[in-house]
């Protein structure tokens, strides 16, 4: 072989492997689950796994961004134009006002995945300083004198909603009216020093900042809590909470147009397969299966829970009524 000839064929060997290079990187597929502040942790871990599950059954690799932060915000973003290819976000609200603002996904969007589109849930918890020197044990303990509570704002975040109406309905049920609920709960805000934007920034103001006698929190973020500081906070299940349904959806502008939708969709399907209900239940979310409840009912014990159609009417209701401007909050809460 001569030299021109073994020169060219070199050449044209590291040709091909560049184009190979080049061609696999473009059929690589991103994807961007725009999602609220806690999840950070159980995406880490479930995107890992939906990544080998996806090569392995296409041959394609699939490379998942997140976004992080309050759920209303979040929510927010996509609709003034964050190219979302999901959401999993706090609650449903938030996504019917991804509807509502712009039409990225249809009206019936919960009707597309099981459990209302809610492939985990949640609950609201209390959690203390080690040894729980005041002694809380249910929502009544945080109104009293000299008690700070760190809970975020429920006009950005979802987690505090969540927090801010179990709170409400356990008052309106143990007091007996709408009006001595909201007597309740503005008490419990006179006790709350400052609010974080997201339930995240809460938890870092109560654990790291150590701000506050009591952080009302989502139950998986408490968990997470408990493990990285060891026996400095406690956990408290309140007498009753709320069943805390966070759902998820493709965003059908966005997929559509950038050619995602099948991957989008399998991704968020993962999130019910076992894989997907063991990579929750780990991560301290209750799943939906009743083999891993089961796995994980130790560390996610059964309480009395209401879910916000028993007790509210419904999202819009208890938006339109609580959090829009005007609302029960606005009217209730004096800014310190």
């Amino acid at each position: 072989m001569t030299l021109n000839r073994r020169t060219f064929l070199s050449v044209a060997a590291a040709w091909l492997t560049a184009m190979t290079l080049t061609v696999h990187a473009q059929s690589a597929i991103t994807l961007l689950n725009v999602s609220y502040d806690p999840t950070r942790e159980l995406y880490a871990e479930f995107n890992t796994a939906f990544a080998q599950h996806w090569k392995a059954k296409t041959g394609q690799d699939v490379i998942i961004k997140q976004s992080h932060g309050g759920s209303g915000k979040q929510a927010r973003s996509v609709i003034d134009g964050l190219e979302a290819d999901v959401l999993t976000l706090a609650l449903a609200g938030d996504i019917d006002a991804v509807h509502q603002n712009g039409q990225w996904i249809p009206a019936d969007w919960q009707k597309r995945l099981p459990n209302h589109s809610a492939p985990y849930t949640s609950t609201i918890v209390l959690v203390v300083r080690q040894g729980n020197p005041l002694g809380i044990r249910d929502w009544d303990d945080l109104i009293k004198p000299g008690v700070s509570v760190i809970t975020p704002n429920p006009k950005t975040s979802g987690g505090a909603r969540w927090n801010y109406l179990a709170a409400w309905e356990f008052a309106r049920r143990k007091f007996g009216s709408a009006d001595k609920a909201k007597d309740f709960v503005q008490a419990l805000y006179k006790n709350v020093p400052v609010l974080d934007s997201g339930a995240r920034g809460s938890s870092v103001t109560f654990a790291q900042r150590k701000q506050g006698d009591v952080f009302i929190s989502w139950e998986n973020e408490a968990h997470l809590l408990e493990k990285e500081f060891g026996g400095k906070i406690d956990i408290v299940y309140p007498s009753i909470s709320i069943l805390a349904e966070p759902p998820v959806t493709v965003v059908d502008k966005n997929v559509d147009r950038k050619g995602t939708r099948e991957v989008a969709t399998a991704y968020l399907e993962y999130l019910y397969s076992d894989i997907g209900q063991d990579i929750a239940g780990k991560n301290f979310y209750r799943p939906t299966s009743a083999k891993f409840q089961a796995k994980y009912v130790k560390q996610l014990p059964s309480i009395p829970l209401f879910s916000i159609d028993e007790a509210f009417g419904g999202w819009a209701k208890a938006t339109r009524e609580h959090f829009a401007d005007g609302g029960y909050f606005d009217q209730i809460y004096v800014k310190k």
